[in-house]
Protein backbone atom coordinates (compact mmCIF):
# COMPACT_ATOMS: atom_id res chain seq x y z
CA UNK A 1 0.00 0.00 0.00
CA UNK A 2 2.85 2.33 0.91
CA UNK A 3 4.54 1.64 -2.43
CA UNK A 4 1.35 2.37 -4.41
CA UNK A 5 0.81 5.61 -2.49
CA UNK A 6 4.45 6.59 -2.99
CA UNK A 7 4.20 5.93 -6.74
CA UNK A 8 1.00 7.98 -6.93
CA UNK A 9 2.66 10.92 -5.13
CA UNK A 10 5.72 10.67 -7.39
CA UNK A 11 3.61 10.68 -10.56
CA UNK A 12 1.71 13.69 -9.23
CA UNK A 13 5.00 15.56 -8.67
CA UNK A 14 6.24 14.60 -12.14
CA UNK A 15 2.97 15.81 -13.69
CA UNK A 16 3.16 19.16 -11.86
CA UNK A 17 6.75 19.68 -13.01
CA UNK A 18 5.74 18.73 -16.55
CA UNK A 19 2.83 21.19 -16.60
CA UNK A 20 4.97 24.05 -15.30
CA UNK A 21 8.12 23.46 -17.32
CA UNK A 22 6.53 22.26 -20.55
CA UNK A 23 4.48 25.44 -20.59
CA UNK A 24 7.67 27.47 -20.23
CA UNK A 25 9.43 25.57 -23.00
CA UNK A 26 6.39 25.80 -25.30
CA UNK A 27 5.72 29.52 -24.87
CA UNK A 28 9.05 31.04 -23.88
CA UNK A 29 12.08 28.92 -24.63
CA UNK A 30 11.39 26.96 -27.83
CA UNK A 31 12.45 29.73 -30.25
CA UNK A 32 15.34 30.91 -28.08
CA UNK A 33 16.65 27.37 -27.62
CA UNK A 34 16.54 26.72 -31.38
CA UNK A 35 18.42 29.96 -32.12
CA UNK A 36 20.96 29.57 -29.32
CA UNK A 37 22.03 26.02 -30.20
CA UNK A 38 22.73 25.52 -33.86
CA UNK A 39 22.79 22.21 -35.69
CA UNK A 40 25.89 20.70 -37.27
CA UNK A 41 25.50 22.58 -40.55
CA UNK A 42 23.32 22.58 -43.65
CA UNK A 43 22.25 19.42 -45.40
CA UNK A 44 20.59 18.98 -48.83
CA UNK A 45 16.82 18.58 -48.55
CA UNK A 46 15.10 18.83 -51.95
CA UNK A 47 14.92 20.55 -55.34
CA UNK A 48 12.16 23.03 -56.20
CA UNK A 49 11.42 25.44 -59.03
CA UNK A 50 13.26 28.76 -58.99
CA UNK A 51 11.32 31.75 -57.65
CA UNK A 52 12.21 35.44 -57.66
CA UNK A 53 14.84 36.26 -55.03
CA UNK A 54 16.53 32.83 -54.92
CA UNK A 55 20.32 33.01 -55.03
CA UNK A 56 21.98 31.99 -58.29
CA UNK A 57 24.49 29.82 -56.42
CA UNK A 58 21.66 27.51 -55.29
CA UNK A 59 20.60 26.68 -58.88
CA UNK A 60 20.77 22.94 -59.68
CA UNK A 61 22.16 23.12 -63.22
CA UNK A 62 21.63 19.42 -63.99
CA UNK A 63 17.90 19.50 -63.19
CA UNK A 64 17.57 22.92 -64.88
CA UNK A 65 19.10 21.56 -68.11
CA UNK A 66 16.86 18.48 -68.05
CA UNK A 67 13.58 20.42 -67.69
CA UNK A 68 14.50 23.58 -69.58
CA UNK A 69 13.68 26.03 -66.75
CA UNK A 70 15.51 26.81 -63.49
CA UNK A 71 15.39 24.69 -60.33
CA UNK A 72 17.20 25.38 -57.06
CA UNK A 73 18.56 23.15 -54.29
CA UNK A 74 16.97 23.60 -50.86
CA UNK A 75 19.15 23.09 -47.80
CA UNK A 76 18.00 22.61 -44.22
CA UNK A 77 19.87 22.99 -40.98
CA UNK A 78 20.96 19.58 -39.74
CA UNK A 79 19.31 20.03 -36.35
CA UNK A 80 19.61 16.89 -34.34
CA UNK A 81 21.73 17.56 -31.27
CA UNK A 82 22.57 15.69 -28.08
CA UNK A 83 21.83 17.62 -24.90
CA UNK A 84 23.45 16.42 -21.66
CA UNK A 85 22.18 17.59 -18.27
CA UNK A 86 24.86 17.31 -15.57
CA UNK A 87 23.08 17.85 -12.25
CA UNK A 88 24.82 18.39 -8.91
CA UNK A 89 22.99 16.44 -6.18
CA UNK A 90 25.54 17.07 -3.42
CA UNK A 91 24.43 17.95 0.10
CA UNK A 92 24.42 21.70 -0.51
CA UNK A 93 21.54 21.23 -2.96
CA UNK A 94 19.25 20.53 0.00
CA UNK A 95 19.64 24.17 1.05
CA UNK A 96 17.14 26.93 0.28
CA UNK A 97 16.02 29.89 2.37
CA UNK A 98 13.63 31.38 -0.19
CA UNK A 99 10.93 29.91 -2.44
CA UNK A 100 12.53 26.50 -3.00
CA UNK A 101 15.52 24.26 -2.40
CA UNK A 102 18.41 24.42 -4.85
CA UNK A 103 17.66 20.81 -5.80
CA UNK A 104 14.07 21.75 -6.77
CA UNK A 105 15.46 24.60 -8.87
CA UNK A 106 17.81 22.13 -10.62
CA UNK A 107 14.88 19.78 -11.34
CA UNK A 108 12.80 22.55 -12.91
CA UNK A 109 15.55 24.00 -15.08
CA UNK A 110 16.56 20.51 -16.29
CA UNK A 111 12.93 19.70 -17.18
CA UNK A 112 12.53 22.98 -19.09
CA UNK A 113 15.69 22.38 -21.11
CA UNK A 114 14.66 18.76 -21.79
CA UNK A 115 11.21 19.80 -23.09
CA UNK A 116 12.82 22.50 -25.24
CA UNK A 117 15.11 19.80 -26.67
CA UNK A 118 12.08 17.57 -27.46
CA UNK A 119 10.54 20.34 -29.57
CA UNK A 120 13.70 20.47 -31.66
CA UNK A 121 13.89 16.68 -32.03
CA UNK A 122 17.09 16.57 -29.97
CA UNK A 123 18.21 13.77 -27.67
CA UNK A 124 18.61 14.37 -23.93
CA UNK A 125 20.71 12.48 -21.39
CA UNK A 126 21.34 12.90 -17.65
CA UNK A 127 24.35 12.65 -15.34
CA UNK A 128 23.64 12.90 -11.60
CA UNK A 129 26.76 13.50 -9.51
CA UNK A 130 28.00 14.18 -5.99
CA UNK A 131 31.66 13.43 -5.23
CA UNK A 132 31.21 10.66 -7.82
CA UNK A 133 28.85 9.98 -10.71
CA UNK A 134 25.81 8.33 -9.14
CA UNK A 135 23.52 7.86 -12.14
CA UNK A 136 23.83 8.02 -15.92
CA UNK A 137 20.88 7.97 -18.31
CA UNK A 138 22.07 7.78 -21.95
CA UNK A 139 20.60 10.34 -24.36
CA UNK A 140 17.33 9.50 -26.12
CA UNK A 141 14.40 11.39 -27.62
CA UNK A 142 10.76 11.67 -26.64
CA UNK A 143 8.35 12.64 -23.90
CA UNK A 144 8.48 9.33 -22.00
CA UNK A 145 12.28 9.57 -21.81
CA UNK A 146 12.03 13.17 -20.54
CA UNK A 147 9.51 12.09 -17.89
CA UNK A 148 11.97 9.40 -16.78
CA UNK A 149 14.65 12.10 -16.39
CA UNK A 150 12.26 14.22 -14.29
CA UNK A 151 11.37 11.19 -12.12
CA UNK A 152 15.05 10.56 -11.41
CA UNK A 153 15.67 14.21 -10.55
CA UNK A 154 12.76 14.19 -8.08
CA UNK A 155 13.24 10.72 -6.63
CA UNK A 156 16.92 9.87 -6.73
CA UNK A 157 18.60 9.56 -3.32
CA UNK A 158 22.36 10.06 -3.66
CA UNK A 159 24.69 7.82 -1.67
CA UNK A 160 27.22 10.60 -1.06
CA UNK A 161 27.13 14.29 -0.14
CA UNK A 162 30.38 15.81 -1.47
CA UNK A 163 31.03 17.57 -4.80
CA UNK A 164 33.43 16.56 -7.58
CA UNK A 165 32.84 18.78 -10.62
CA UNK A 166 35.98 17.50 -12.38
CA UNK A 167 34.86 13.88 -12.05
CA UNK A 168 31.44 14.59 -13.59
CA UNK A 169 33.01 16.36 -16.60
CA UNK A 170 35.60 13.61 -17.13
CA UNK A 171 32.74 11.10 -17.11
CA UNK A 172 30.90 13.20 -19.72
CA UNK A 173 33.96 13.18 -21.99
CA UNK A 174 34.32 9.39 -21.63
CA UNK A 175 30.71 8.39 -22.32
CA UNK A 176 29.63 11.01 -24.90
CA UNK A 177 32.05 10.78 -27.80
CA UNK A 178 30.36 13.21 -30.21
CA UNK A 179 30.09 16.92 -29.50
CA UNK A 180 27.05 17.70 -27.35
CA UNK A 181 25.40 20.68 -25.66
CA UNK A 182 26.27 20.04 -22.00
CA UNK A 183 24.51 21.94 -19.21
CA UNK A 184 26.36 21.76 -15.88
CA UNK A 185 23.90 22.79 -13.15
CA UNK A 186 25.72 23.21 -9.84
CA UNK A 187 26.54 25.69 -7.08
CA UNK A 188 30.23 24.93 -7.87
CA UNK A 189 31.06 24.54 -4.17
CA UNK A 190 34.25 22.77 -5.17
CA UNK A 191 37.86 23.48 -6.12
CA UNK A 192 40.38 22.31 -8.69
CA UNK A 193 37.97 21.96 -11.62
CA UNK A 194 39.57 24.70 -13.78
CA UNK A 195 41.25 22.34 -16.28
CA UNK A 196 38.26 19.97 -16.42
CA UNK A 197 35.98 22.88 -17.42
CA UNK A 198 38.38 23.96 -20.19
CA UNK A 199 38.77 20.43 -21.58
CA UNK A 200 35.02 19.73 -21.49
CA UNK A 201 34.30 23.02 -23.26
CA UNK A 202 36.75 22.15 -26.04
CA UNK A 203 35.09 18.79 -26.64
CA UNK A 204 31.48 19.91 -26.03
CA UNK A 205 29.50 23.13 -26.00
CA UNK A 206 29.49 23.56 -22.22
CA UNK A 207 27.00 25.87 -20.50
CA UNK A 208 27.18 26.41 -16.73
CA UNK A 209 24.12 27.33 -14.67
CA UNK A 210 25.29 28.20 -11.16
CA UNK A 211 22.67 27.76 -8.44
CA UNK A 212 22.62 30.18 -5.54
CA UNK A 213 20.64 31.24 -2.48
CA UNK A 214 20.63 34.68 -0.78
CA UNK A 215 21.71 33.17 2.57
CA UNK A 216 24.92 31.99 0.92
CA UNK A 217 25.83 35.62 0.28
CA UNK A 218 24.88 37.20 3.57
CA UNK A 219 24.19 36.11 7.15
CA UNK A 220 21.12 37.57 8.87
CA UNK A 221 21.55 38.96 12.39
CA UNK A 222 19.65 36.30 14.39
CA UNK A 223 21.99 35.73 17.34
CA UNK A 224 23.72 32.45 18.19
CA UNK A 225 22.95 29.78 15.57
CA UNK A 226 24.16 26.22 15.04
CA UNK A 227 25.24 25.61 11.44
CA UNK A 228 25.67 22.19 9.84
CA UNK A 229 27.76 21.70 6.70
CA UNK A 230 25.41 19.68 4.41
CA UNK A 231 28.33 17.99 2.65
CA UNK A 232 30.58 17.06 5.59
CA UNK A 233 28.04 16.96 8.44
CA UNK A 234 30.32 19.18 10.59
CA UNK A 235 28.47 21.48 13.00
CA UNK A 236 29.53 24.71 14.69
CA UNK A 237 27.94 27.53 16.63
CA UNK A 238 28.12 30.99 15.02
CA UNK A 239 27.30 34.32 16.63
CA UNK A 240 25.47 36.02 13.73
CA UNK A 241 25.07 39.11 15.92
CA UNK A 242 28.82 39.76 15.56
CA UNK A 243 29.38 42.33 12.76
CA UNK A 244 32.92 41.10 12.07
CA UNK A 245 31.68 37.53 11.54
CA UNK A 246 28.94 38.71 9.16
CA UNK A 247 31.42 40.89 7.24
CA UNK A 248 33.89 37.99 6.97
CA UNK A 249 31.12 35.66 5.74
CA UNK A 250 30.10 38.17 3.06
CA UNK A 251 33.71 38.77 1.99
CA UNK A 252 34.31 35.02 1.58
CA UNK A 253 31.09 34.66 -0.44
CA UNK A 254 32.12 37.52 -2.76
CA UNK A 255 35.59 35.97 -3.13
CA UNK A 256 34.03 32.63 -4.12
CA UNK A 257 31.78 34.34 -6.70
CA UNK A 258 34.69 36.28 -8.21
CA UNK A 259 36.88 33.14 -8.36
CA UNK A 260 34.08 31.17 -10.04
CA UNK A 261 33.37 33.91 -12.60
CA UNK A 262 37.09 34.09 -13.41
CA UNK A 263 37.37 30.31 -13.95
CA UNK A 264 34.36 30.31 -16.30
CA UNK A 265 35.56 33.39 -18.19
CA UNK A 266 39.05 31.94 -18.74
CA UNK A 267 37.51 28.68 -19.96
CA UNK A 268 35.31 30.59 -22.45
CA UNK A 269 32.17 29.05 -20.99
CA UNK A 270 28.71 30.63 -21.32
CA UNK A 271 27.12 30.85 -17.87
CA UNK A 272 24.27 32.26 -15.82
CA UNK A 273 23.37 32.42 -12.14
CA UNK A 274 19.98 30.95 -11.20
CA UNK A 275 18.65 31.58 -7.70
CA UNK A 276 16.08 30.20 -5.28
CA UNK A 277 14.70 33.73 -4.98
CA UNK A 278 14.77 34.90 -8.63
CA UNK A 279 14.24 31.55 -10.36
CA UNK A 280 15.75 30.58 -13.69
CA UNK A 281 13.43 31.98 -16.39
CA UNK A 282 15.02 35.40 -16.92
CA UNK A 283 18.69 34.29 -16.53
CA UNK A 284 18.16 31.36 -18.94
CA UNK A 285 16.33 33.56 -21.45
CA UNK A 286 19.13 36.15 -21.32
CA UNK A 287 21.76 33.45 -21.78
CA UNK A 288 19.97 31.99 -24.83
CA UNK A 289 19.61 35.46 -26.37
CA UNK A 290 23.30 36.28 -25.79
CA UNK A 291 24.20 33.15 -27.75
CA UNK A 292 21.85 33.89 -30.66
Amino acid sequence: METAQHTKELLKKVRLIELKTRGLSDHIFSGEYHSAFKGRGMTFSEVREYSHGDEVRTVDWNVTARFGHPFVKVFEEERELTVMLIADLSGSGEFGSENQLKRDLITEVCATIAFSAIQNNDKTGLILFTDRVEKFIPPKKGRSHTLRIIRELIEFKPQHKGTDVSGSLKFLNNVIKKRSIAFLISDLMDQGYDDAIKIANRKHDLVVLRTSDPREQELPNVGLVQFTDPETGDTRWVDTGNKRIRAHYRAEALKHQARTRDILRRAGVDSAVIGTREGFVRPLMNLFRRRD
